[in-house]
């Protein structure tokens, strides 16, 4: 069963119907011993950095998120402002992430190579996975997602970048370290791109 984590931030009835959508077992749930029988997490995310690391904290499911993830190695993806907090920090705001997976986050340039791009990056864009990422195992080719932030995830080891995307910078998309996976767009509105990505991660066992 995946767990949908409901600490008050995202739109969790959209995972619950992608997930419908592929046929997986699923719960939008905030209660510790439902997420302690969880053969995945999702971690959904939306707005400022500080404020989804506080909701998360108010939850008071900290502890029984670092001990699925972190010692019982169960797979879980962050999305949006959900892959951002698996980092260590955020330029947008001064609580600590959730630190796992090392890096930061880094808000967009206003201009970068002579170009003047609005941020936040909204809308559809090209995404490029890196050779056997783990979620993009089934997503046809030439994908393209939707997404919306003003802040990326800068990777501490490259190794952890499983998808690229170029908006006036090449910047992680999609990281991925073990069990811990994040993807900065949003695949409940990427329509059959989304639904291949989180039926990957549904089959991910490891």
């Amino acid at each position: 069963m995946i767990a949908i984590i409901d600490y008050g931030l995202g739109n969790l009835n959209a995972f619950a119907n992608m997930m419908k959508d592929i046929g997986a077992p699923h719960q939008i749930t905030g209660d510790a011993a439902v997420i302690a029988q969880a053969s995945h997490l999702i971690l959904p995310g939306v707005g400022h950095f500080d404020r989804a690391m506080s909701q998360l904290a108010d939850s008071g499911l900290m502890p029984i998120l670092n001990e699925r993830v972190i010692q019982q190695r169960v797979p879980v993806l962050g999305i949006c402002v959900g892959m951002q907090m698996l980092a260590d920090r955020s330029e947008e705001g001064s609580l600590p992430g959730l630190g796992w997976i090392g890096g930061d986050v880094a808000r967009f340039p206003d201009q970068v190579n002579d170009q003047s791009l609005p941020v936040p990056h909204m809308g559809w864009n090209d995404v490029t996975p890196v050779a056997d990422a783990p979620l993009f195992s089934t997503v046809p080719d030439d994908p393209r997602f939707y997404f919306l932030h003003s802040y990326y995830f800068r990777c501490a080891n490259p190794a952890d970048i499983m998808a690229t995307c170029e908006y006036g910078i090449r910047f992680s998309c999609a990281v991925g370290r073990g069990n811990v996976f994040g993807v900065q767009f949003h695949p409940e509105k990427s329509h059959g791109w989304g639904r291949a990505l989180l039926a990957d991660f549904a089959g991910f066992n490891g």
